[in-house]
């Protein structure tokens, strides 16, 4: 019997997938002990991070924020000692950094303790716990770098404080904090002498923030850091 061309090609494909399919049973029967360990590793993984969060962090984290509750309040009436060390029932934020560090909470707590020790005159250690603080809330984030620019400008490290200032003047530009932390880095360059670069703060936040009470302020600290430079 003769095959027609159609014919012939519809076997060709056919045996063409059939040793495709053969190839791909041969690789599983030759690989199938190392797919099925990446598989379970793979599986493993996946069940260790959900574990992790469900039974671990997610408890951690509850935990925190009912021992964080006394220490916000101590620091909101301003009982810095109770509120960075305890009161003896409950733990203040320096504790709650130590053992709920891998929490929000946690998180938090290292931002409530570094301004605890920046009001306590405490400006070493306030930047230590500054820096481990980040976070995804911009304004915060721009406290915390303000407040780090608060602590060098106390320990006569200038330069560091300026660029702090400028830092958290940039974090997520609004009217309430950028403001504030240009006046500071304008005042910090009068500070150190370098009243051009102060005017050209100064400058920027009458020009960016009009409306502000710092930006109409400007025009005051301008003419003060021009005459100091003789201009």
């Amino acid at each position: 019997m003769t095959h027609s061309k159609g014919t012939e090609k519809a076997e060709e494909r056919i045996e063409v997938v059939e040793s495709a399919l053969s190839r791909t049973e041969q690789f599983i029967e030759n690989n199938q002990k190392p797919m099925i360990i990446g598989v379970l590793v793979i599986a493993a993984i996946v069940f260790a991070y959900f574990g992790i969060n469900r039974y671990f962090l997610e408890p951690k984290q509850k935990e925190a924020q009912v021992q964080m509750f006394m220490a916000e309040k101590y620091f909101q009436s301003d009982s810095l000692q109770k509120a960075l060390y305890g009161d003896g029932n409950n733990l203040g934020f320096i504790d709650i950094v130590d053992e709920y560090g891998s929490t929000k909470a946690g998180n938090l707590a290292c931002y409530y303790a570094g301004i605890s020790l920046l009001k306590k005159g405490e400006y070493n250690e306030a930047i230590k716990y500054l820096d481990k603080f980040s976070s995804d809330d911009h304004i915060l984030s721009a406290m915390a770098k303000g407040a780090k620019g608060d602590a060098y400008l106390e320990l006569n490290q200038n330069e560091k404080a300026v660029n702090q200032y400028i830092n958290a003047a940039k974090t997520n530009v609004n009217d309430f904090t950028s403001p504030m932390f240009l006046m500071k880095a304008g005042n910090t360059y009068e500070l150190m002498g370098k009243n051009d670069e102060a005017v050209k703060v100064y400058e920027q936040l009458k020009a960016d923030f009009p409306t502000t009470t710092d930006g109409r302020n400007a025009d005051k600290y301008i003419g003060r850091a021009k005459a100091k430079s003789g201009k």
